[in-house]
């Protein structure tokens, strides 16, 4: 077996245990659904404590935020594009765009990681 799927194994083995069936096949999931990119970002976020600017103050999080845009939240967390997201929530591309414009306002969180962090955070994801 090539190197890289041996310690997939090796990782599922260990973990697999802690979480249980339902919520590793959750993970694995959400896991595919990323793009590459959206799951090495999460995973340097995850193994780096946060570095921000201290002088810049703390996104303000959820509760400033609907239901719709804490749905958002969980989709883009999921690793969901702004199309995957538009058609299922049956709404346009724009709108979508409009809703993470306004989320981005409203939280502080500039980019799709930061959105992300915010999600797991809270435990939408």
């Amino acid at each position: 077996m090539p190197q890289d799927t041996l310690r997939r194994e090796e990782c599922l083995r260990t973990i697999a245990p802690a979480l249980g069936a339902d919520r590793l096949r959750a993970a694995e999931e959400r896991g595919a659904a990323m793009t590459l990119a959206t799951a090495v970002e999460l995973a340097i976020m995850l193994a780096v404590p946060d570095q921000q600017d201290p002088r810049r103050p703390q996104p303000p999080g959820l509760p400033r935020l609907s239901a719709r845009e804490q749905e958002l939240v969980t989709l883009v967390a999921q690793g969901r594009t702004n199309a995957q997201i538009a058609g299922q929530l049956y709404i346009s591309v724009r709108t979508v765009s409009s809703h993470l414009d306004r989320i981005r306002d409203k939280t502080g969180c500039r980019r799709r990681a930061d959105l992300t962090r915010l999600a797991l955070q809270a435990g939408l994801v």
